[in-house]
């Protein structure tokens, strides 16, 4: 069993979550992208109300995050990210695991990650946990616009 850091613990994103979890993200995650906006938070948990994972500390900041997206066919993990103060302690690997217990209870066969191709840091606690990179995938994007 995993430990959870001392005084933290692990809980779904509300929708009054949305701003803490940008600041967050700007804070502690690499890049942003199109729906990194408070609309956007809050589709995603109007869609799917666990799939945002936070850690979060005595005072309920949030210290930790992971996105377990499910769509019924693929399990996808999005903005694992850890605030700087916090890494080192086990805490992706307590978020990973709330993500892949989520996936296992919905029938989820294999999860993917999405993982910017810079982020050296990633690359090495991706692999720790577990993951393998597939080289012979490459991503390919179009925004959507009405």
């Amino acid at each position: 069993m995993i430990e959870i850091p001392t005084q933290t613990r692990i809980r779904t994103a509300v929708p009054s979550d949305a701003e803490s979890v940008l600041a967050f993200w700007r804070d502690s995650a690499e890049g942003t992208s199109i729906s990194d906006d408070v609309d956007g938070v809050k589709r995603l948990l109007d869609r799917d109300p666990e799939a945002l994972i936070l850690a979060v500390d005595g005072d309920d900041r949030i210290v930790g995050s992971v996105i377990a997206g499910w769509d019924g066919w693929r399990a996808s993990l999005y903005r694992l990210a850890v605030l700087p103060s916090y890494r080192r302690r086990g805490l992706s690997k307590v978020l990973l695991k709330a993500a892949e217990d989520r996936f296992a209870a919905l029938g989820g066969r294999r999860a993917d990650a999405m993982v910017l191709e810079a982020n050296e840091r990633a690359h090495h606690a991706w692999g720790a946990a577990g993951y393998e990179r597939q080289d012979q995938w490459r991503r390919w994007v179009k925004p959507v616009t009405g």
